[in-house]
């Protein structure tokens, strides 16, 4: 019997010093899930509708709308101000500037702002139309679907994300606008579906997708003019649209060209982008600590 109770009493103790153990491992662990990516309270924004009376924010913005309108040729394009780790106090400045539509790359920062927004008593804050231009995984679609005022996705890259969306968008709101996102230059940096794909991926949508209304395709150009010329991302996902809207039988304009960020927004309008998606020209550098 003592020997079982000495085996017992070393089992205990040998608990107490590795639980410890694996709660700071966990811990440790925890925090660098943290930091893989900006959060609302990591970067100090502000959970409730208020605008700072940041008078660069809307001059900033007033400047990017004047050369839009001078490359459009007359045309509507739609900017989608880019708030990603900007506070949300930034969005109500922009928002008061006149600006409606609003993008996010990360989906609970997103699903945060808009809920502020919404929640609101400010009649600016809950007309706005927000936008998710990140990256999908499947199983936060439901998330993504929850999110109050969700306007459009940008970044359906295969029929799973499609059907995910499907499934989860509450069928008693408006069909969810979405665009095929496209990977214009193959490079493994940047998402997207092949270019080859994109036409049976927009009728995939078109036509097994009722709660989703197809808006048109998007791409990511070159990031900066080190990479060469955007030209030829444009020209490519023009001629996606063309075989989409033969495949599908509509007129091409039927279908948007998100295409266009702050550096080579202006040239994606000459080459006849719906929309553009403008961040750090409007709100500045992004703080990612």
């Amino acid at each position: 019997f003592s020997s079982v109770a000495a085996a017992f009493t070393i089992r205990r103790s040998v608990a107490r010093c590795v639980r410890p153990t694996r709660m700071r491992v966990g811990g440790f662990l925890g925090s660098l899930y943290a930091l893989r990516r900006p959060t609302a309270t990591r970067l100090g924004m502000a959970s409730t509708w208020a605008t700072s009376d940041d008078v660069e924010v809307v001059a900033k913005l007033k400047s990017v709308r004047e050369r839009i309108d001078a490359r459009a040729d007359g045309r509507d394009v739609t900017l989608v101000a880019v708030s990603k780790t900007k506070p949300l106090s930034m969005v109500a400045d922009a928002a008061h500037g006149g600006q409606r539509d609003f993008g996010e790359n990360y989906i609970q920062e997103l699903a945060d702002k808009a809920a502020a927004a919404a929640a609101s008593d400010d009649d600016v804050a809950r007309g706005l139309r927000w936008h998710f231009i990140g990256k999908i995984q499947s199983n936060k679609a439901k998330l993504l679907c929850g999110t109050p005022n969700l306007y459009a996705v940008h970044t359906i890259h295969n029929e799973k994300i499609a059907a995910a969306l499907e499934k989860h968008w509450p069928r008693e709101r408006d069909s969810l606008n979405v665009f095929v996102q496209v990977n214009t230059s193959g490079e493994d940096s940047k998402g997207g579906c092949d270019p080859k794909d994109a036409p049976a991926l927009a009728n995939f949508v078109h036509s097994e997708c009722p709660n989703l209304r197809l808006a048109g395709l998007m791409c990511i150009g070159k990031y900066s003019g080190a990479e060469g010329d955007a030209s030829p991302d444009f020209l490519v996902l023009k001629d996606c649209r063309a075989q989409a809207a033969t495949l599908l039988g509509i007129d091409e304009a039927d279908l948007a060209l998100s295409m266009g960020m702050s550096h080579d927004f202006e040239q994606a309008v000459q080459h006849g982008a719906t929309h553009v998606r403008v961040g750090s020209t409007i709100f500045g550098a992004r703080v990612y600590s």
